[in-house]
């Protein structure tokens, strides 16, 4: 249940405003001039209001869709990122979010269509324009609040040249399963083996519950795919993600995949520094992690071991040509 709901003024009669308050009926509503006066403000702590915030209401004005970074990408032409909604249901703490934001409030822009105007301007005839959802916040776990896919879909339908990846650790599909599958549309299911989910990925689903999720997507049609992103080291790193690909691929179809991604834990140093103080007992972040130039990681020998272990190990169950290592410089 979300308690609190602060809405920007400028959107407080605009319909999906209208349509989220209706289903928080007993939520408090804070009226605001702008969303940057809670999200922004410095006086906050990530830590405490992760156990229970509230929900934030607000209207984007421009920079609705940026270039994605060098290396993010599944082999298309054009590479662009959206992020209609900022922070997450869940509470991974190798997140690298917790380190950038404020706030832990979750903060959605209820102007989708300006999102979607500006994905408009940026698709180019003939070409593979890919428009990445889930940088900044789970693409499908707020769905039931949102209603983002269910714009987003009908939009994307009529436009082939356009491909939209959903990335989440959700397990909520039902508004897909809700619409003929669409071909340029794929939901990417993030992953890490067993230890690594029940040690840092506080509320997220079961592994055996997103891959029921993928199964269920598959089997109606809709084409999934994988990110191993990041990857984790643990004790029995190569065994754990043996037993992960086994469990995985033993129920969903390569067919249906579209693709498979590995990246390694990276975030800027002052990410890092500010995880470090929101969570001084987790072992994460002093395990292993070694500061190269302006970002944290693991040492860049050990870094490569894991990305080309993981893609061979993956091979066994993928093409090579669906297996895409994301090794930035």
């Amino acid at each position: 249940m979300i308690p609190l709901v602060y809405v920007e003024e400028s959107v407080r009669n605009h319909p999906r405003t209208e349509s989220i308050l209706a289903r928080h009926p007993r939520a408090s509503i804070v009226p605001i001039e702008r969303y940057g006066s809670i999200f922004n403000h410095s006086q906050q702590n990530f830590r405490l209001q992760k156990q229970r915030p509230a929900l934030i209401l607000a209207n984007k004005h421009g920079h609705f869709v940026q270039p994605a970074p060098d290396a993010y990408g599944v082999g298309g032409n054009h590479n662009w990122y959206f992020s209609h909604m900022l922070n997450c249901l869940y509470d991974c703490r190798y997140c690298f979010l917790q380190g950038m934001y404020r706030s832990a409030h979750y903060l959605v822009f209820v102007n989708f269509e300006s999102f979607l105007d500006d994905i408009d301007s940026k698709i180019e005839t003939g070409k593979q324009n890919w428009f990445f959802s889930g940088y900044d916040a789970d693409s499908l776990a707020l769905e039931p609040v949102t209603g983002f896919v269910a714009n987003a879909l009908p939009f994307f339908a009529t436009r082939p040249d356009a491909w939209l990846e959903l990335r989440t650790k959700s397990t909520q599909v039902r508004q897909l399963l809700e619409h003929d599958p669409l071909s340029n549309v794929v939901t990417a299911f993030s992953y890490t083996p067993e230890a690594t989910w029940k040690a840092t990925e506080h509320k997220v689903p079961s592994i055996e519950k997103r891959i029921q999720a993928m199964k269920k997507l598959a089997e109606n049609g809709w084409i999934v795919a994988l990110r191993f992103d990041p990857l984790i080291e643990q004790a029995g790193f190569n065994d754990a993600y043996s037993a992960l690909f086994e469990q995985i691929f033993s129920q969903v179809p390569e067919s249906m995949i579209h693709s498979a991604t590995i990246g390694p834990l990276r975030m800027p140093k002052q990410f890092h520094r500010t995880m470090e103080n929101l969570y001084p007992e987790e072992s994460l972040f002093v395990s292993g992690l070694a500061q190269r130039n302006s970002m944290v990681s693991y040492p860049a020998e050990r870094e490569r071991e894991m990305i080309e272990w993981a893609t061979d190990e993956l091979e066994k169950h993928l093409p090579g040509n669906k297996i895409f290592p994301n090794l930035p410089s």
